[in-house]
């Protein structure tokens, strides 16, 4: 493909969507779109850019024929008058995987998937990368220290990192994402249920892991954590001729604060922590040595690693009270936060507030699976927004419902921001850990502004 290409996009607005957008136009393509909502901090950015479209909806006059491609965002729905207007044109239509792939055919691609962590060990391995000096293309789901962009697609580099989520491609093509990216490189950091509304069963959604790993090429390679039951069993059962290394999480101990992992007879302090980063760093490490670093390269360099956003992502401190910010929603990535702020913060009272605000989070059949999630923490609150569970046409849930599904003793349910506001202002937040958990934004509340109101309530 040529960099005079002209692209649309329908449905501009998503995270990865905007951010390839931008690599795009940077790159010399000739780049418009579309959407019927666009929030912060896509907006932003876009603007920022010159790509904000100058009216929200959607106009079929936007298609022209000399247009050389379409990207579809899973957003945008099979009536859509932009799609519609660009299948009757014939014009080719990519959803974004497919078009990353198309960009990086001829590259060694690398997809990290699972059903958590692989959004912070596709960023451990950016960090790695970039520090060591390797140029490389990327796709990630969160920002991160040092890069400008979400998407990054050089027309030198010969690797390509892309992080590879399971959920369905566009209304056009409803494979999974990872399908699409054909990796010579994988790694899967584990299997727990999720995306119920498009994988209604266990077995459903662990096939897509299945043919992941069966689509790899004879010369390839899997990266996968051994200490992850479901997926053990599956890559011992699939595809046999693949190279498979195992990871676990290495030796490693808190001391004064600071997280110390083992590695070949030496220490290492880190910026992160918890048993959960322990295990995504050995899978980084792998990871990373595949594509030429050594050991010494990456913990040189991953020392340095302080996170990707809205993972574990500290929001302020004053004294003895911390306040961090994790992308945690599924019941085993919540378990497994909860545990490493517990684990960090031991003289510390740890209060857990957790958003439910994915389809599956908010399915009232599903709401079992986060039973005892919170249980290491002191406090622990729920919180839900009834307009959403309506938005998402699930059936309603009761804050009763709620509290029976956790099984947590003590358990706060609020169900309004209004609730949690004054929940927040009227606590007393000395010596405590509190851990902001979810998705979204807990109904519109910033966490900078809510974070500097806490600390400063402090020094009164």
């Amino acid at each position: 493909m040529t960099r005079s290409m002209k692209i649309h996009f329908i449905a501009i607005g998503g995270a990865a969507m905007h951010s390839l957008a931008i690599a795009l136009q940077q790159k010399g393509y000739q780049v418009t779109g579309s959407d019927d909502e666009i929030f912060e901090p896509a907006r932003s950015q876009l603007q920022k850019a010159g790509l904000l479209p100058g009216e929200v909806g959607w106009l079929a006059g936007r298609i022209r024929p000399d247009l050389d491609a379409v990207i579809l965002g899973m957003h945008a729905r099979k009536d859509n008058p932009e799609l519609l207007r660009a299948l009757e044109l014939g014009i080719k239509i990519y959803s974004y995987p497919e078009f990353l792939y198309s960009e990086t055919a001829n590259k060694t691609r690398v997809v990290i998937a699972g059903s958590h962590g692989k959004t912070t060990i596709t960023s451990m391995v950016m960090h790695v990368l970039r520090y060591n000096g390797v140029l490389f293309d990327y796709m990630v789901g969160s920002r991160l220290e040092g890069f400008d962009n979400m998407v990054s697609l050089e027309a030198d580099s010969r690797i390509a990192v892309f992080e590879g989520d399971e959920y369905l491609s566009s209304c056009e093509d409803p494979r999974p994402k990872f399908l699409l990216y054909q990796p010579q490189v994988a790694l899967i950091s584990g299997i727990a249920w999720d995306h119920v509304n498009v994988f209604p069963t266990w077995e459903n959604y662990v096939d897509q892991f299945r043919i992941f790993i069966k689509n790899l090429p004879a010369d390839g390679c899997l990266v996968y954590c051994t200490e992850d039951r479901p997926l053990a069993e599956v890559v011992k059962e699939t595809n046999p001729h693949v190279k498979k290394i195992p990871y676990a999480t290495p030796e490693y101990a808190v001391e004064n604060g600071v997280c110390h992992v083992t590695h070949g007879g030496k220490r290492y302090g880190l910026l992160v922590f918890g048993g959960h980063n322990m295990q995504n760093l050995a899978g980084a490490r792998l990871i990373c040595n595949q594509v030429g670093i050594s050991d010494m390269q990456f913990f040189e360099a991953i020392i340095h690693f302080r996170g990707a956003g809205k993972r574990l992502q500290l929001m302020g401190h004053q004294g003895n009270t911390w306040v961090y910010l994790d992308f945690a929603h599924s019941p085993s990535k919540v378990e497994a936060t909860v545990k490493a702020v517990r684990e960090q913060f031991p003289g510390q009272r740890l209060v857990a507030c957790l958003e439910l605000h994915t389809y599956s989070s908010l399915n009232k059949n599903f709401l079992a699976h986060y039973r005892n999630t919170l249980d290491a923490a002191d406090e622990a609150v729920v919180y839900y927004n009834p307009e959403v569970i309506r938005h998402k046409k699930l059936e309603d849930i009761s804050k009763e419902e709620v509290i029976a599904a956790f099984e947590r003793k003590g358990l706060q349910v609020y169900t309004s921001r209004e609730e949690m506001e004054r929940y927040f202002q009227k606590g007393n937040w000395r010596n405590t850990a509190l851990l902001l958990m979810s998705s979204g934004n807990f109904s519109g509340i910033d966490f900078k502004i809510l974070t500097s109101q806490l600390l400063s309530g402090l020094e009164l």
